[in-house]
């Protein structure tokens, strides 16, 4: 069986699990007391590198890396991501850390709240401001959601590192096709249940998107209700949310290499927002969102209150291919074979924010 890295940011620090010919070792956390709101595990180098986005309540927000699979973590001298001054402004957390594909090896993109894009080119230990981005003419009218005012999904094209896509809460889904110099809304087709036009321009509340592997103009979008999937590299949605217990959700994952297979976990909203039908399970399509089949063997069966965020649903890259996901009641759960079935890793860790794992040698 693949040896696998899992990285586990939760509200009070970073957990990390190792597995090696089929067993697992969680040992943790680093940065007590810090909220880890972002990871990534970039195996595009010689060494796999992990960046975390830490949060203390003392210092701030900052991001971290280790090259030694997380057993050693360095912090740049100064501060990796920090808003210039002109913009008035200052970092308050760093919501995601996404390497770009192979054809940028040292490029890492940072989604930062209040709303802003950063770029790395030296394998995230030093950021600069999207300014395209930033200064967007539809800015000034991007309301937050009730998370905050965030980038908080960045998706990047393998076939052309110029052609990024990223999504903000609650302002929708942004592209670039010319690395950064400029941006359009893309949000034709997903509704925005909240606001008296449900289909305007910009301003839908996007919780995640996940693209295909085989298809890279294929993109998967769970939305503040509504999970859709866009054909045309997000041009346009199409609803694909039909025989769900709830559209409604924070989290999406596709598989990392069979093409039309995506994972959601549906939530019951507004009020609850908890699992739909007090269920733990996972949906999965195998048909790019025509169906969904319910995945619960090995979960818990009795009435389950654990809601999965948006980054807490993670796939990793052995075959067949490892699904994982945390809850805010600090259980992290795993499956071994495309979510076939599933075992608990851990109880009673903090509130689970964001899970992300990947085959290592």
């Amino acid at each position: 069986m693949t040896d696998v890295l899992l990285a586990v940011g939760t509200r009070k620090g970073l957990f990390i699990g190792h597995r090696r010919r089929g067993a697992w070792r969680l040992s943790g956390p680093h940065f007590p007391a810090q909220a880890v709101y972002s990871l990534a595990i970039d195996t595009r180098g010689a060494r796999p590198r992990l960046l975390a986005g830490a949060d203390s309540a003392h210092w701030g927000p900052s991001v971290f890396h280790s090259d030694d699979l997380g057993d050693t973590w360095q912090e740049p001298a100064r501060p990796a991501v920090k808003y210039p001054k002109d913009t008035g402004t200052s970092l308050e957390r760093v919501w995601q850390l996404h390497p770009a594909g192979p054809a940028a090896p040292e490029v890492v993109y940072a989604g930062t709240e209040p709303g802003g894009l950063f770029r790395s080119e030296d394998r995230g230990e030093t950021f600069e401001l999207v300014r395209a981005l930033w200064e967007h003419p539809s800015r000034e009218r991007w309301v937050p959601g009730g998370g905050g005012l965030a980038v908080h999904t960045v998706v990047t094209d393998p076939r052309d590192a110029a052609r990024v896509t990223v999504a903000v809460s609650a302002a929708g889904v942004f592209r670039t096709r010319d690395g950064g110099a400029g941006w359009e809304p893309s949000n034709s087709g997903v509704k925005a249940v909240f606001l008296p036009d449900q289909h305007p321009e910009f301003g839908q509340c996007v919780h995640k998107i996940a693209p295909d592997p085989v298809d890279h103009d294929r993109l998967y979008l769970q939305n503040h209700w509504g999970v859709y999937r866009s054909d045309d590299a997000g041009a346009t949605w199409t609803d694909v949310g039909g025989g769900l217990p709830s559209d409604f959700g924070f989290a999406v994952a596709a598989h990392p290499r069979r093409g039309d297979v995506a994972y959601l976990f549906p939530i019951t909203a507004d009020i609850d927002r908890v699992p739909a039908g007090h269920r733990c399970r996972v949906f999965r399509t195998s048909d790019a969102g025509a169906s969904w089949e319910p995945l619960s063997a090995g979960l818990p069966e009795e009435d389950h209150y654990g809601t999965v965020l948006r980054d807490a649903l993670s796939v990793d890259d052995a075959d067949p291919a490892g699904v994982y996901f945390g809850n805010r009641c600090g259980e992290l759960y795993a499956s071994a074979d495309d979510g076939d079935s599933w075992r608990q890793l851990a109880s009673h860790l903090p509130d689970v924010l964001c899970v992300r794992a990947a085959a290592v040698a």
